[in-house]
């Protein structure tokens, strides 16, 4: 017979039935599911991580010798012909890598010097100067690389502007030539320093610096000079500046034409002043010195800095802090949530 209509009781059998909790092993098994998602997930992010660092190596290696090839081919051909050696001095002297430095410009001086088919050596200058250090590193080489061939002149051709520590490095030289425009000299040194005690006050502000040594806080812009120190500074600064003028005399030699202080006073002239000084030597150019030598071939010896190599250091460097930081996450994410078998 139908067991239809149901039962009432029938009814409420079902409905309990229903709302029973799943067994013991039917939770094991959903939580075996489940890892085995997780663990299929983080397999995953691990062979992504894998491949994209993977990838990038392989573009950079390429990059690196497609870069290589073309650099080889241009710098490293044997050059057997007669030229003059050019040795750019082009932008502020410092020790970092973009500037002018006195690692890169000795390294270039040399090759220019070592080869024997370069006839003479010529800086090329177009700089308002810089460090001190760098550029007497520079001049102490030239020095030394006169002496070493002695049969090879080196001259200094100084553009828009040879001042400050570029006028250092071409005092070096056997002969300066300027154009009658350019800016030549300055032979001085400066330490610029600023005082703000007065808007300090004004502003309300306090200064709660602590030093151990009584100098440590020399020059600082929040409190008044102290004569003592001052005086200290300043004798630092006029040996500098000694150094900067016997490198300059022992350069020049009896080719200055005046013993008038101005000369050493930080002081810059037109190209025209300083051949009437003795400062530089003649009015001209690298072509008309091409032309005096009878060479027309000119070889550029400059060790350049490379802004490939500092975008790929700079990349490689990111890869790799965002590669250890993703794997760093990740093995504490695993840690933090172990596997239950």
């Amino acid at each position: 017979m139908s067991d239809w209509p149901p039962k009432p009781q029938d009814q409420q059998e079902n409905i309990q039935q229903s709302s029973q909790q799943p067994t013991g092993q039917e939770w094991k098994l959903l939580e075996k599911v489940l890892l085995v998602s997780v663990e299929e997930q983080r397999r995953t992010r691990r062979w992504s991580i894998f491949f994209k660092c993977l990838t990038f190596a392989y573009v950079l290696i390429l990059i690196l010798f497609m870069w290589k090839g073309c650099s080889t081919a241009t710098s490293e051909a044997p050059i057997t012909s007669e030229h003059i050696a050019v040795v750019d001095i082009v932008g502020t002297i410092a020790s970092d890598k973009q500037s002018v430095n006195s690692v890169n410009t000795i390294k270039s001086l040399k090759k220019a010097f070592e080869n024997v088919n370069s006839k003479a050596v010529v800086l090329n200058i177009n700089s308002p100067g810089g460090s001190p250090v760098q550029s007497d590193e520079i001049w102490q080489e030239i020095q030394y690389l006169k002496k070493m061939y002695k049969d090879k002149k080196i001259y200094a051709v100084i553009g828009d502007t040879g001042a400050s520590g570029a006028y250092y490095i071409a005092s070096a030289a056997d002969e300066i030539i300027v154009n009658p425009s350019s800016l030549v000299g300055s032979i001085g040194v400066i330490m610029p320093n600023y005082g703000v005690t007065g808007l300090m006050q004004k502003l309300g502000v306090e200064d709660r610096t602590m030093t151990a040594g009584d100098n440590k806080d020399i020059l600082s812009m929040t409190r008044p000079v102290d004569p003592e120190q001052k005086a200290h500074v300043q004798a630092v600064l006029d040996d500098v500046h000694l150094h900067f003028i016997n490198a300059v005399k022992e350069g020049r030699g009896n080719k200055l034409k005046s013993n008038d202080p101005a000369i050493f006073s930080g002081l810059f002239w037109t190209g025209d002043q300083a051949v009437k000084l003795g400062v530089a030597d003649k009015i001209g150019s690298l072509q008309t010195l091409k032309r005096d030598l009878k060479i027309d071939k000119t070889v550029n010896y400059t060790v350049e800095y490379s802004p490939l190599e500092s975008v790929l250091g700079r990349m490689g460097a990111v890869l790799g802090e965002g590669f250890a930081t993703s794997l760093t996450k990740q093995v504490q994410s695993e840690q933090s949530n172990p596997q239950l078998q």
